[in-house]
């Protein structure tokens, strides 16, 4: 890992429109006990390290990205190689946009500030309960995320159609997460529409993105720390940006098809940290 310069964003992810890993391999602790592993030096490094800086205030945008390549570092550790296609897509847009993408793991939330604030400013739309949390809320509210509650959806469409508004009029792009949860497996029906109709409202494009972050598990007790699984890639693929047309519902449905498509391709390929993924990986 690069030591951290301030202001200066860094550059790993900054390779183009792909990125592949040159080198994931693990050690010999990282095989024989990949999760205890993969977290202590999870919660010794960069988690600990970004917290402080929250705690001090200076958790500022070059640091979110330090910490987020730290992250993609510690998975090319275990073993875990990561694949990225599409990233041109980021910067095909002058202005904001809205990032579009399923939502497997909490991998993905460390990760994706690291592909895109380098290029673009960008913030989440995200459940109450990560502002709270111990330690890492400071750091997420640093972020100026959109707050949703997870619990009544007419409140959260207007708290995102509200605040998405003021983050885009300000040039900010947002990561929606239509899901209601982090899942394994992908079903439309539980994935809402509304970060179409907040681009709609905002006349911004959208940029569907699909991802496959289950090398990081999810736990039975604590969702948020699950298994490890050392040599399973980690992929994520951006596509074209596309404007809303009418009512959005087309433009739903290719989003939906871009992550359907890809994670159906992906599982096959690389299976899933979860023996039932085979089974009911895209549910119409």
């Amino acid at each position: 890992m690069n030591p951290f310069v301030d202001g200066a964003f860094e550059a790993k992810f900054l390779t183009g429109d792909t990125y592949s890993s040159q080198h994931a391999s693990a050690g010999i602790f990282s095989r024989m006990m990949p999760s205890l592993s993969f977290y202590s030096r999870l919660f010794l490094g960069p988690v600990r390290w970004l917290c402080s800086k929250a705690a001090k205030g200076q958790c500022d945008d070059s640091a979110w990205v330090h910490a987020s390549v730290w992250v993609a570092d510690l998975m090319e550790n275990i073993g875990c190689p990561i694949e990225v296609q599409g990233m041109d897509a980021i910067n095909e847009v002058d202005g904001p946009c809205l990032f579009v993408a399923n939502h497997m793991s909490t991998l993905e939330t460390f990760m994706l500030p690291g592909m895109i604030r380098p290029r673009r400013p960008v913030t989440f739309v995200v459940k109450k309960s990560l502002t709270t949390m111990p330690f890492f809320g400071p750091v997420m509210c640093s972020r100026d995320p959109i707050v949703v509650g997870r619990t009544n959806p007419r409140e959260d469409l207007t708290a995102v159609l509200e605040g998405g508004l003021e983050r885009l009029k300000k040039g900010i792009s947002i990561i929606v997460f239509p899901q209601s949860t982090r899942s394994l497996t992908f079903d439309q029906s539980h994935f809402n529409s509304i970060g179409v109709k907040l681009a709609r409202k905002a006349g911004v494009p959208v940029v569907p993105l699909a991802l496959k972050t289950d090398a990081w598990g999810q736990g039975r007790k604590i969702k948020e720390l699950g298994p490890m699984r050392p040599g399973m890639p980690v992929r994520y693929c951006f596509a074209k940006p596309m404007y809303v047309q009418g009512q959005g519902k087309e433009e739903h449905a290719a989003v939906c098809q871009h992550i359907s498509s890809h994670l159906e391709e992906w599982i096959q390929k690389d299976g899933a940290n979860d023996p039932h993924a085979s089974q009911r990986v895209v549910q119409a």
